[in-house]
């Protein structure tokens, strides 16, 4: 699909894109709000498009703020900040037809810069998201290009420096892959792998398959903002396979500070995978559009395998010891990809093993033997 008909019809794996980012932002905001009130909390989209496809559906801008229209908190302190060179007179038309000036306290911004190229977009990230001594304007940023043209890790990365700013990166492997074998795009490959770009060319020689020459390249685009800015970086891959055959289209890659965000995203993208998936190390969550209402029948449970793995985990790290439900959760999801439901199904698994023992503390009637809370204590025998 071209650059030019991209929007004429929108798939479902773009659709299921769209879903991820607006489901996430109202409840980042939240997040944020219960650290501190920001004057604004800020959805910067650089690739923002028309707001609407040629077909009806609506696309990542117009969805998400509808989802901030129902909210008076968010109606009050989000701000959007829209570009694109190309759609962005036609995004500002829809967005203010269904948004008239006064829906949102802060007004929406729009441009149409060329990303990469504008010295205003590069200042912004660099330096106008943090206003203040506590970063004023949190900001979650969308950067959805066609390609790869237009991002510079180490820019994205000094943005990643302040407080509660987090990305959301579309991953184009298709291109990214040819790219890195041809030294026409030495440039801008080294823009977008600075400091890991001859370990991606050298390591994915020795691996065995596609799907771990890929999982190099999540990787180490993951690990340049740990090794730009020297700390503790949580990435995680949402995986969408092709729509007509059974190669990796493209990621999403969400990158954060904070294991808030870094579980959060995993609610969510477990929410939207519709392939049951083993978290070996290689593979992630993943949505494949093939499998949109159908009746196969898989013949391994993984969803149960991976949950089976956490609670043996679990019991070997825990047995014969006392905690409570949350703290256990803190202390062990920033290490792996299971979400909130995965922990909670383990040690619900392991209560009825009679392997642990669990009690509540603040005198309700609850329905299921473990929550995520801290007044669900557990006891590993």
């Amino acid at each position: 699909m071209s650059e030019k008909t991209f929007f004429e019809r929108q798939t479902a794996s773009s659709k299921i894109k769209a879903n991820i980012v607006s489901k996430y932002f109202p409840s980042y905001c939240k997040i944020i709000a219960k650290k501190r009130t920001p004057i604004s909390i800020r959805f910067t989209d650089l690739f923002a498009g028309p707001g609407v496809y040629s077909d009806g559906n609506l696309s990542t801008p117009i969805l998400l703020a509808k989802q901030c229209k129902e909210d008076e908190f968010l109606r009050n302190h989000v701000r959007f900040l829209f570009n694109d060179k190309q759609y962005i007179e036609l995004l500002k038309e829809t967005f203010l037809t269904e948004f008239p000036l006064g829906t949102f306290e802060k007004k929406p911004h729009f441009a149409d810069k060329i990303v990469g190229q504008d010295d205003d977009i590069r200042q912004y990230l660099l330096k106008n998201t943090h206003v203040g001594k506590n970063n004023e304007h949190p900001t979650l940023l969308f950067i959805d290009p066609f390609g790869y043209k237009g991002i510079e890790t180490k820019v994205l990365a000094q943005f990643m420096r302040n407080w509660g700013n987090e990305i959301f990166l579309f991953v184009n492997i298709k291109r990214i892959h040819p790219a890195l074998e041809n030294e026409k795009f030495d440039d801008l490959m080294q823009d977008l792998f600075p400091t890991t770009l001859s370990k991606v060319r050298n390591d994915r020689r020795y691996k065995k398959n596609t799907a771990e020459r890929i999982n190099l390249i999540i990787d180490c685009l993951g690990s340049e903002y740990e090794n730009i800015l020297g700390g503790k970086i949580y990435y995680t891959a949402f995986k969408f396979k092709e729509e007509d055959n059974e190669a990796t289209s493209h990621y999403i890659l969400h990158i954060t500070k904070h294991p808030r965000g870094f579980d959060l995203v995993k609610q969510i993208y477990n929410d939207f995978a519709n392939v049951g998936t083993i978290f070996d190390g290689i593979n992630t969550y993943t949505f494949d559009a093939k499998e949109l209402n159908s009746e196969k029948i898989e013949m391994f449970d993984t969803k149960s395998m991976n949950v089976d793995k956490l609670k043996e985990d679990i019991y070997i790290a825990y047995k014969g010891k006392t905690t409570n439900a949350m703290d256990l959760f803190d202390t062990y999801q920033k290490s792996n990809l299971y979400s909130r439901s995965h922990y909670s199904e383990a040690l619900r698994r392991l209560v009825s093993e009679g392997r642990l023992i669990s009690r509540f503390t603040d005198n309700k009637d609850h329905q299921v033997t473990v929550l995520i809370s801290k007044d669900c204590i557990l006891t590993f025998k």
